[in-house]
Order: structure tokens, then sequence, then C-alpha cells
């Protein structure tokens, strides 16, 4: 696809290359290195300087000229790597200091995180209030919340600032996932480890015990891992031959086994064993996977139409996901309630809740099937219509205190009443149901 300008264009064509989804944002990387969001922007994770929403993906200028190469979002933050100039970015809800900084601020606009100047990134994972990141040499670092021991650090205190997971000297890591307060990793070995919060044997390691540094997991004799995702409390890898396997919490169906039960230990999914699965991702409560061949697949909590498939019931089966002419699928990415997806003719999609704008067509309803997102789409207007941030960087206007925004932030620590756990379509109430957080002044 040509990405140059044609004379009486207003801007180039641009083709969509990354997306990621958070909980009630979205972010997408364009040719071009050009970053836009949309969706929630209360806690400043679209990057536009504002806590406005935005109903439809608007360009973060702030980063026009810094040669971006990923982006990802956390649930209510989002990071950003520039190769040209070795340094990461990161902004938005600044809680348990999963932005890096060295402090608890929010964050309305990008800021360099300093610890990381000069290391050569090659992946980024953010779950609910931590991050990591993965150098080219195979190391890695975490930051933010820490009270289960999801940095990896053998404590269970906050970390400020990136630390280095010293546990795992002389193992090369080849990619990390990050889930509420568990993190997984795949080795270039294809060794998986567990760690943090293993209430629902979400770590794979069979059991349903925390652990505060990586543990490998050795359950699957024989298969090495090539990739692993994390959902909420769920975990999902692949092996090297193209088989899925999922563990951890499945009240909604999200492991894919055709039941409503928690695995210890990966679990092969049957449903999907004659196809070779290309890329995999966890939401809140339910599960994606593409296959080699461009079909996708999704499974598990289903209110809002997250899955994808035309109803609002659970499924705790494998169901296929249909396009607008039969469209393969390139790339996929779950958030919390919402799903997005890249198709080969370079048109991206969402489904799912919709309530702030998340789902990016300048609606707030929710949708059940894939509907096109015609600002990034080669079948609506490629980009050409996107819009940029008008905010103008300033330190004084960046950097917000919790306090200065809200009259309460409650102790996260504190849990509802323990519920049984039944299938399907259930309410938990150890999870909120709404976006509140914190209380706004």
């Amino acid at each position: 696809m040509a990405e140059e300008g044609v004379e009486g264009e207003t801007s180039p064509i641009r083709r969509v290359l990354l997306i990621s989804a958070g909980a009630s944002h979205s972010v997408a990387l364009l040719s071009g290195n050009v970053i836009c969001s949309w969706g929630r922007g209360e806690d400043g994770q679209l990057g536009h300087g504002d806590a406005e929403d935005r109903f439809f993906p608007t360009q973060l200028s702030a980063l026009d000229d810094h040669k971006i190469v990923s982006v990802t979002c956390g649930a209510d933050h989002t990071i950003a790597y520039s190769e040209a100039d070795m340094q990461v970015y990161s902004w938005g809800w600044g809680d348990f200091g999963r932005l890096g900084h060295g402090n608890s601020s929010d964050l309305f606009f990008p800021q360099p995180i300093k610890a990381l100047h000069g290391l050569r990134i090659r992946q980024i994972a953010c779950g609910d209030s931590h991050c990591l990141a993965v150098t080219m040499e195979g190391e890695v670092q975490s930051w933010g919340r820490n009270q289960n021991g999801q940095l990896g650090l053998g404590t269970t205190e906050d970390s400020l600032v990136p630390q280095k997971i010293e546990s795992f000297q002389g193992i090369a890591i080849k990619m990390v996932a990050a889930g509420a307060e568990h993190t997984a990793a795949v080795t270039e070995d294809g060794e998986l480890y567990g760690w943090g919060w293993g209430r629902y044997g979400n770590l794979g390691l069979g059991d349903r015990n925390d652990r505060l540094v990586p543990e490998k997991v050795s359950a699957v004799e024989g298969e090495k891992m090539s990739l692993v995702a994390c959902g909420w409390r769920h975990t999902i890898c692949v092996s090297s031959s193209g088989s899925l396997y999922t563990y951890g919490w499945s009240k909604y169906g999200q492991l894919g086994h055709g039941d409503f039960e928690d695995h210890l230990v990966p679990h092969k999914l049957k449903e999907l064993s004659t196809n070779s699965v290309s890329e995999i991702s966890g939401g809140w409560r339910h599960t994606m996977a593409l296959t080699s061949d461009g079909k996708l697949y999704g499974w598990g909590w289903n209110k809002f139409g997250q899955v994808g498939v035309g109803d609002n019931i659970d499924h705790c089966s494998p169901v296929q996901v249909r396009f607008p002419h039969d469209q393969n699928v390139q790339r996929v990415s779950c958030g919390w309630r919402h799903t997005l997806a890249v198709t080969e003719k370079q048109n991206v999609f969402s489904w799912g809740r919709g309530t702030n704008g998340q789902l990016g067509y300048g609606e707030s309803a929710d949708r059940n099937i894939p509907m096109i997102i015609k600002e990034l789409s080669v079948d609506g207007s490629s980009g050409q219509l996107l819009e940029g941030s008008k905010f103008e960087a300033s330190s004084e206007k960046s950097w917000v205190l919790p306090r200065e925004r809200y009259a309460v932030v409650p102790d996260d620590n504190i849990q509802g009443p323990t519920v049984p756990q039944g299938p399907g379509n259930g309410n938990d109430v150890n999870v909120p149901e709404s976006d509140l957080k914190r209380i706004r002044l």
C-alpha cells in the first residue's frame, strides 16, 4: 500500500501497524510513527493533555517527532517506545508507580521514563497496575504495584521506578505478559514462567499460592512455548507447534474448555487442536485467538458483546468471529470489555463495551459484532480525517497529584464478601462492575 500522499489529498494513506486496548481506552500505531488514541480519558490515558473522552481516533501529536515503534495499553495508562531515541514514554493513571517516574502522580501528557533511557527494548507489557519491559538482551525490568509479588522482585513492595528482575540472571527472556496481579514469561528456550497472584491457578504451577519471584512451569512435557498472554485472572500460551493452552480462572468460560472449571496447570484447548494459533490476547474475562489462516475465535465473558459473535451470552468454547466479506484477521487485542482487530485488507474493527467511546466510531453504544472504524481503515478514510491533540505540554500542566483531582482514594486491598463461584453470566463482587475508582472533586 502506498504511503506517499497523492496530489490533492490532505494526508498520506496510513497502515495500522499495532493496536492495543485498555480498560476503557484504545490506541493504534500507524505507519509514519503516528499514534492515535480514543475512549476514556479521565485519568490522562489518552495523552492529549486533558481528561476528556474521545469518541473517534485522535492523533497524539506530542509524540509525532519521536519515531514511536510500539505502544501498549495498561488498564488506565499507556506506554510507548521510541527505538531511535532509546526512550520509553508513559502517561495516564499514576497510582502505585505504574508510570515508572518515581511518584504516583497522574500524567495527562507523555513523559520519558528516565530509568529506562538508553535501553534497547524488545517488548513492553502492561497489566492493571504494573508494567514490564524486555530488553534486546533478554533482561526484564518491572515496576508498579506489587502487593502479590507480580513484579518478580522477591518482595511485596510497590516499585515507583523500573527494577531489573535479578532471578532471571543468565536466562534470556523472549516475552512477558501481565494480568491484573500476575505475570508470565516465555524464555528464548521455550520455557514458561509464572509469578505474582496465584489464587485461581493462573500461574500454572499446580496450586493457588502466590510467588514473589518467577518460577518455571513444568506441567507441559515436551512442548516449547512461543507466545504468552494474560487475562485479568487467567493465562494463555501457545507452543512452537501452534497448540494453545490456557489455565487459571474460568468462571465465565474464559479458558475455553467447554466448562467453567479453573485449571491449575496449562491445559490444551482441544477445540482448536487442528488449528495453528499465531496470536492471542486476554481480556478482563474473555479470550481471543487468531489462527495462522487468519480466522479469529473468541470465548468467555460476553455481557457487552466483547466476544463479537452476535450475542451477549457467555461462551465456554471457541466461537469464530465473522467479518464483512470474510476478511482474514492479522492482529487482535482485548481490552477489559471491548476488542480490537485489524484485517488483511487493512481495516480496523471494534466491538464490545462502548460507553466511553473506546470503540472509536463516534457512539457510546455497545456492539456485539465487529464494526469498522472508518478513520483507521482502507474501506473508510485511512487516517486522513484524524484530529490532532491541541494541548501544549508544560511541566506545570502535565503532572497532577491524586489529591488534586480526587476527594477519595480508597484502599484497593479492601475486598467485598466472597460468594460461591457459579457458571456464566454471574456477578463477582470481588471485581468492580463499574469503572469508578476514585471520587473526583
